[in-house]
């Protein structure tokens, strides 16, 4: 498998510009509000990469944040912004609940999240080819529905009799063996760094690859090449439902202690939409979504330290957060607006 480094090194280079100016912008922010952005900083590094620990639980939020950036990042290659992935991830976690409470095996749940990915995105994809459905108005009215009907069957079809704030667990031989131990570090992990090298390998080494990305880069140039758009939009739709089917299944079969959904989803609620954000850093490609995942998981997951040694609200290490996001996001913002005028 051949990697472009010499695609690679501007946007690259043009990331970690980025990423320095969103530090410098938070660190700003941070002193106008009364706090040491050098405190917060070396709190913020230390939680995420300053011990094995860390960097376990880094890795383990990155999991399925790049994911969702997949889902995201398949559909801009083939020129669509589908932020369905939100949705997606619900069924994705509740079916594997279901069919590992059945089956009782690893693959069963994997197979499951899948299977409710590809069947939700099927949803948006035959409104965009049968219809002409904008696919950002159809995805953010299914996330919404997506949203109460996963509620609906958390509260009132699978919850834990023991424990009203979660919902029946993925059993222990369904789990996904942690890589660390007293960690949340997961073989999910392993999971999507072998998805995103599927996909990189699907879109640049495969004749479908190839036709997403013409499709993409534009349209009437791929019906003269002979490429039915349509068809591209369709393998795009179930491709990116697959990731992020896959990212709710891992998410319940990899994530200790509890293995189950908790009390209104607030361990599955916002993968999609960060998803578009670590898409957009690592400029759609999956091999970038690999690094800006890790390091979104980096910010989560020296929240923590953050607050605790350094004494910085919530709300303001969010607020920090946000600005960094913004800042790394805005080249491949240009670059996705840039693809999208040329069509």
């Amino acid at each position: 498998m051949r990697v472009d480094i010499k695609g690679f090194a501007k946007p690259f280079v043009e990331s970690m510009i980025a990423i320095v100016i969103g530090i410098v912008v938070g660190g700003i922010v941070l002193a106008f509000s009364g706090y040491s952005p050098i405190k917060a900083y070396v709190a913020l590094f230390d939680g995420a990469i300053g011990s094995k620990y860390g960097w376990a639980m880094t890795l383990s939020a990155a999991t399925p944040i790049i994911l969702t950036a997949l889902t995201f990042g398949i559909g801009a290659r083939t020129g669509l912004f589908n932020i369905g992935g939100e949705g997606t991830v619900y069924f994705g976690a509740i079916v594997a609940i279901l069919l590992t409470n059945l089956w009782g095996n690893i693959l069963m749940g994997l197979l499951g999240g899948i299977i409710a990915g590809i069947a939700w995105m099927a949803i948006p994809a035959f409104l965009k080819v049968l219809r002409g459905v904008n696919e950002v108005v159809s995805t953010i009215m299914l996330n919404w529905i997506a949203y109460f009907i996963a509620l609906y069957i958390v509260l009132q079809k699978i919850p834990n009799p023991e424990d009203p704030n979660k919902t029946i667990a993925v059993p222990v031989s369904a789990r996904l063996p942690i890589i660390m131990k007293g960690s949340e570090l997961s073989w999910a992990f392993a999971i999507s760094i072998i998805a995103a090298l599927i996909t990189y390998y699907i879109l640049w080494h495969t004749e479908l690859g190839y036709e997403l990305r013409v499709s993409g880069y534009n349209e009437r140039a791929a019906r003269y090449g002979g490429i039915n758009p349509k068809k591209a939009v369709i393998w795009s739709f179930l491709l990116g439902g697959i990731m992020s089917g896959l990212a709710g299944a891992t998410e319940v079969m990899g994530r200790p202690p509890s293995y189950a959904i908790s009390q209104g989803m607030a361990n599955i609620y916002g993968y999609g939409f960060d998803g578009i954000g670590v898409s957009l850093v690592g400029r759609n490609h999956p091999l970038g979504i690999i690094f800006s995942g890790i390091f979104f998981g980096m910010l989560k997951a020296g929240a923590t330290a953050m607050q605790i040694e350094a004494g910085v609200p919530l709300e303001m290490v969010r607020m920090v957060q946000g600005v960094i996001v913004v800042a790394v996001a805005v080249p491949g913002l240009l670059d996705l607006l840039r693809r999208v005028v040329r069509r």
